[in-house]
């Protein structure tokens, strides 16, 4: 047998989730080769490219010409219109969370990777963590959920945060609903079904309060922030149903770690031609719920 040719793969993006998780775990990924950067500052995308033994490029178009699949780690109304270009070029996706920040944003993005034939993953961070992944199957095979509780309670904008991403304008003006809400959503769809009904509610800072009925009846009921003080950051998922209670697990390993195992899911994708359970469609309905969670919180303004 001959081993399959590396996937070429570009990446779009030189911020620090690029840089930090996107560029290391792809250059360092046995089935991939990554083929060059583009980003919207040249300057950093040559930085990038040049610590990474690859090639910057001042056109996306012709970064999408020169490789099999592409990357992205750009804001989501950044992201959906080149993953849209990216797949009208025949690249497979690999996506960020949240695909999109409008509905039909998202749905473009998962119409023209299917109307393509192109395979797409979403990197929902927990999905793809080690500890976490078959924890998630376990769960759904289970069934029988009667209720459940999220919390994601980050201190991003906290006074005394130091964190890169803090700066991150798309973060400032959407809030932990759309950036930690689609980690939340990622647990909790697989386990208790699509979300039929949902009220929410404002708390301190950019906190959102969701309460959610699912398809299988169950419901639950997740707390999301961005601002929370340092001492009260964390995160839990806690499912309590007929076979008793089960929480998420703590630990879920580095990023680049859970990266690299979605790179996986892409390859698979791509070899197999089935579908992923994190593709485009599925980002697409998270996106759907977040807008209807968004519109909920206005109109209770």
């Amino acid at each position: 047998m001959t081993t399959p040719a590396p996937l070429r793969i570009g990446l779009l993006g030189t911020g620090p989730w690029a840089a930090r998780t996107h560029a290391p775990a792809l250059a360092a990924h046995p089935g991939v080769r990554l083929q060059g950067v583009w980003g919207r500052r040249p300057e950093a995308a040559e930085a990038l490219a040049r610590a990474h033994a690859t090639t910057a490029y001042a056109d996306p178009d012709a970064l999408f010409a020169a490789c099999d699949a592409v990357a992205v780690a750009l804001p989501p109304d950044v992201q959906a219109p080149l993953a849209v270009r990216a797949a009208q070029a025949g690249c497979h996706l690999l996506l960020d969370k949240p695909v999109a920040t409008t509905p039909g944003g998202a749905r473009e993005v998962a119409d023209a990777a299917e109307a393509a034939g192109v395979a797409s993953v979403v990197f929902f961070t927990l999905r793809f963590a080690a500890g976490v992944a078959p924890w998630v199957a376990e769960q759904a095979a289970v069934g029988g959920w009667f209720t459940a509780r999220a919390h994601w309670l980050g201190a991003l904008f906290s006074p005394d945060s130091d964190s890169p991403y803090a700066a991150s304008p798309w973060r400032g003006e959407k809030g932990a609903l759309w950036d930690v809400g689609p980690h939340a959503l990622s647990v909790l769809l697989p386990t208790l079904g699509d979300v039929t009904h949902l009220t929410a509610a404002a708390g301190p800072g950019d906190t959102v309060h969701l309460t959610l009925r699912h398809a299988s009846g169950a419901s639950s009921v997740t707390t999301l922030s961005l601002s929370a003080p340092q001492e009260a950051a964390g995160v839990s998922i806690e499912l309590r149903g007929t076979d008793g209670v089960h929480e998420l697990p703590a630990e879920w390993g580095p990023a680049t770690d859970s990266f690299g195992t979605a790179t996986d899911a892409l390859l698979e994708a791509v070899r197999t031609g089935a579908p992923h359970p994190c593709d485009a469609r599925f980002g697409q309905r998270v996106t759907e719920i977040l807008a209807r969670a968004e519109a909920a919180l206005s109109a209770a303004s």
